[in-house]
């Protein structure tokens, strides 16, 4: 467990791979909303047969405590880098975790050499998120409906599964939880949103073309506003890239870091 500020989260260092020297730029995972570390498992062989790769589950998340004091993403993720002597590292973040990694690219850009923005969410891009969809969220489970949840979230986010999706639903289900442990603490990180245009780092954003509408578009603004970025269009990925088709997720995590500087 690594200590957080009022609280503390579990984390893993693969340290160097074997027959390699250990003083390259670690490679940090952070995991969705809809998700939580165990998310990478489909891509982490590759990744970690080339480089160091430290990974942490959020407040609530998998085996990390629920948060019972406010607390920013942004923060979390610094206090990781200090605990394992990250100077800098490349962040390769999905939804929410791209938002982090957005974050602290823009807060503080000296300790991120390279990002991997993987279906990312974006802090300050609100009004672009389909407002049924959060209205729906709310209703149910204002309601208790964690099934109902499962089922919207299967359907919207997940609409790239033919028939039954029972892997899906399983990390859907396991972090239902955190959603509501963590609300009444999380501190938003500023918006990021209207700053992307400052980001001065190589950056590959993989978007699923099965994903909600909204989240397409939005990443396709992002990408567009990012300087320099590379837009990687997976046609067969919805808001779960690295379940569907990780080998090229997997790509443009290494495209990313290979890019780093």
């Amino acid at each position: 467990m690594v200590p957080v500020e009022d609280g503390e989260v579990w984390a893993h260092d693969s340290g160097a791979p074997h027959g390699r020297a250990g003083d390259g730029l670690p490679l940090v995972l952070l995991h969705p909303g809809v998700g939580d570390s165990r998310i990478w498992d489909p891509v982490l062989p590759r990744l970690t047969e080339r480089h160091r790769v430290i990974r942490y589950d959020a407040r609530g998340y998998g085996r990390s405590p629920a948060p019972t004091a406010p607390y920013s993403l942004a923060d979390d993720l610094v206090a990781v880098l200090d605990h394992f002597g990250a100077a800098r590292a490349v962040l390769a973040g999905s939804s929410m975790g791209g938002a982090t990694a957005i974050s602290l690219a823009l807060r503080d850009p000296a300790r991120v050499a390279g990002l991997a923005l993987v279906v990312p969410g974006v802090t300050g891009a609100e009004e672009l998120v389909s407002r049924k969809f959060t209205a729906e969220v709310g209703r149910l489970a204002e309601a208790g409906d964690i099934d109902g949840i499962v089922a919207l979230v299967l359907r919207t986010s997940a609409a790239a599964a033919s028939g039954d999706d029972p892997e899906a639903e399983a990390h859907i289900r396991a972090v239902i939880p955190a959603w509501f442990a963590n609300h009444p603490h999380l501190v938003p990180d500023p918006p990021a949103f209207d700053r992307l245009g400052e980001l001065d780092v190589p950056c590959v954003l993989v978007l699923g073309e099965r994903d909600q509408p909204e989240v397409v578009r939005t990443n396709e603004i992002m990408a567009d506003r990012i300087p320099g970025c590379r837009l990687v269009r997976l046609a067969h990925s919805d808001h779960f890239p690295t379940l569907r088709e990780p080998a090229a997720v997997a790509d443009a995590v290494l495209e990313a870091y290979g890019a780093a500087r």
